[in-house]
């Protein structure tokens, strides 16, 4: 690439991230009531992209062969129970993710 096109390429990638970070402010001010599909998005969207996370990190798990997901599921118990213990979510995602890494590495 030339400077030109990477002064050209960062400006764009500069100009999209403040776009997607200053566009909701801009269509939804503070002083406007939120629209209702907006608020239902809100409510069931992160529910709904976890459950997408959890089916797409499970899709591979063979329970016929090797350690017969033992690893996910005792990672997946980690993290409900981490969860549910001190309602952190950062916590428990990490949590889970170590104690699956540290399982599948020197355990099974």
């Amino acid at each position: 690439m030339t400077l030109t096109q990477q002064i050209v390429t960062v400006a764009i990638i500069a100009l999209g991230t403040m776009l997607t970070r200053f566009l909701p402010f801009l269509l939804f001010p503070a002083n406007k009531q939120t629209p209702r599909p907006i608020q239902y998005l809100g409510r069931v969207l992160p529910a709904a992209v976890f459950g997408l996370l959890v089916i797409y990190c499970l899709k591979n798990v063979s329970l016929l062969g090797g350690s017969h997901g033992l690893p996910e599921l005792i990672a997946i118990a980690a993290v409900v129970s981490l969860h549910l213990w001190k309602r952190q979510m950062l916590l428990s995602v990490a949590g889970g993710t170590v104690l699956y890494m540290v399982l599948v590495q020197l355990i099974f």
